[in-house]
């Protein structure tokens, strides 16, 4: 006979019954294993687009989601797009057998081409090695995977600012150390280009150091090609090894090929690199998660080795990567009339983006709105960096219901005709009142907030 010490349950031979009295001793059933879990906040991008999705405000902007959007705030599925999308349903001789752990030979070749260009040295040289992953979250993951775990690199410098899950898909991959390099002047509202050369010469040999390949997110402001050819150089001589974040190649200037340049040119050095490519923005496929990773090396009989050693992290990770979106993205790449299309569309949306910066910041300047506001033009891609302190986002939330990052970063693409003059007034009221209120301080006390 066996006796359970939690309900006193007695298990006798061919049966079994249940005393409701407890032990006398008290003893009580255990907790739940998930006792000490606790509520976290989620995300704030998708904390935001939960809070704007709630609010029932009729004027309510949604500034913060990372997609693009049409004139009438709808996402974009683009023409070339869905026509491949039915093709590949169409298609009786496709199944759903499992991809590769590498991914789909076809969609690996048009995106690296896509990523490197055609006429790329190290891809003739056979120096290149290429697999598909989850979208570039997991690109980034699986090469901080394999820098820590197996090349036992400790150190990665991330530009300050940078996206907010960079740092969290590092510290899950095992890197110790975690430094920021000097990107955006706060006053002046450029990149520190000074400091940042300086903060990369001082990082210690072998260290990891993030770039954005354009479209830096969240500042929207990228490096020119002289300041990309001085940081080449700084990695250089220091032997440090880039990882270069790709999620918007296309989406800064509408033309893959300008956007691409950093990462030809210092393949063309003869840098090693890692490369995170996404189609998430440029071909509007955020939720088929479809991404790559490039790696660049010196020797292309390692090449082979290499893919078999990252097909060590990817096993346990996901296995193989999902089907559909690689075999849409080849689709469109593929076929020569398909990526025209595919190039024009990106071209108009890159162009609405542009037109909405200038516009923002023609109404912001004729409403007299405190400070300098022209680096709003001056960025590229979805994002513009404000300039706005936390508190004037929290003001802009609560008050105007306008929703954007605590950071001041705002998409560009959430705004349209029907909301501009609503957002650049809001903006220009809450910085008024800003300056009006800072203006009331007794002068020690902006002293000692400097």
């Amino acid at each position: 006979m066996f006796v359970c010490a939690a309900e006193h349950l007695i298990f006798k031979p061919n049966f079994i019954y249940f005393s409701l009295r407890k032990r006398s001793s008290g003893v009580e059933c255990p907790k739940s294993a998930f006792a000490d879990v606790k509520l976290v906040i989620p995300a704030e991008i998708f904390h935001l687009t939960k809070l704007y999705q709630e609010d029932k405000h009729e004027k309510k902007v949604n500034l913060g989601v990372g997609a693009y959007r049409t004139e009438d705030n709808k996402p974009l599925v683009l023409p070339i797009v869905k026509k491949c999308e039915f093709e590949v349903v169409n298609d009786l001789t496709l199944n759903h057998e499992y991809l590769p752990m590498s991914g789909n030979p076809d969609f690996i070749k048009v995106a690296t081409e896509l990523l490197l260009g055609s006429d790329c040295k190290a891809l003739q040289e056979k120096r290149v090695a290429a697999v598909q992953t989850v979208s570039g979250t997991s690109a980034c993951r699986l090469a901080a995977d394999f820098l820590a775990k197996r090349l036992k690199r400790r150190a990665v410098f991330f530009p300050d600012p940078t996206w907010e899950n960079h740092g969290e898909i590092f510290k899950h991959a095992g890197f110790k150390q975690f430094k920021n390099y000097a990107y955006w002047h706060k006053k002046r509202r450029q990149i520190d280009m000074s400091k940042l050369l300086v903060d990369l010469a001082s990082a210690t040999e072998g260290s990891v150091v993030l770039l954005h390949g354009s479209a830096h997110n969240p500042t929207g402001m990228d490096l020119t090609k002289k300041q990309w050819k001085q940081v080449a150089e700084v990695i250089k001589c220091n032997n440090l090894f880039p990882i270069i974040d790709t999620a918007y190649q296309g989406f800064a200037t509408g033309d893959p090929d300008r956007d691409a340049w950093a990462i030809r040119y210092f393949a063309n050095q003869g840098i090693e690199l890692m490369a995170a490519q996404s189609f998430s923005k440029n071909m509007g496929l955020y939720n088929e998660r479809v991404g790559s990773l490039v790696t660049i090396i010196k020797d292309p009989k390692l090449v082979p080795a290499l893919i078999s050693e990252q097909m060590l992290y990817v096993r346990p990770n996901y296995s193989n990567p999902p089907a559909f979106g690689s075999r849409v993205v080849a689709k469109v790449l593929g076929d020569k009339k398909n990526k025209e299309e595919w190039l024009k569309t990106l071209r108009e949306m890159t162009d609405r983006v542009k037109t909405m910066r200038k516009e923002l910041l023609q109404k912001l300047q004729k409403l007299n709105t405190p400070g300098r506001w022209d680096h709003i033009v001056k960025q590229r891609g979805m994002f513009s960096f404000t300039g706005l302190n936390e508190q004037q986002v929290a003001r802009l939330i609560k008050e105007k219901h306008i929703y954007l990052t605590r950071t001041g970063r705002i998409n560009i693409c959430g705004l349209n005709t029907k909301n501009i003059d609503y957002v650049a007034e809001s903006i220009c009221q809450i910085v008024k009142e800003s300056a009006e209120n800072e203006g009331d301080k007794p002068e020690e006390e902006k002293v000692k907030e400097k």
